[in-house]
């Protein structure tokens, strides 16, 4: 495989004429630096403080990434 073949698409982007394929890679990213963004932003505007965001990552961390021995139902 060559390197355009290695290239996995996850969609295309269409503005006007011109057709943008959007990588996973770049999609992800491209998501990264938005979070981020985000996260520096309602930081700065003291909408939440570090510590609560450091919790609740904490708290939807446990619940999507269970352990495979805790039982599930």
């Amino acid at each position: 495989m060559n390197k355009e073949e290695d290239r996995k698409i996850a969609l295309k982007i269409v503005v006007g004429d011109k057709i943008k394929d959007v990588t996973f890679e770049e999609l992800c990213l491209s998501n990264n630096l938005s979070q981020e963004a985000l996260v520096r932003l309602l930081l700065k505007k003291k909408i939440f403080k570090s510590e609560e965001l450091l919790k609740e990552m904490e708290t939807v961390r446990k619940e999507r990434y269970k352990s495979s021995d805790a039982g599930e139902k």
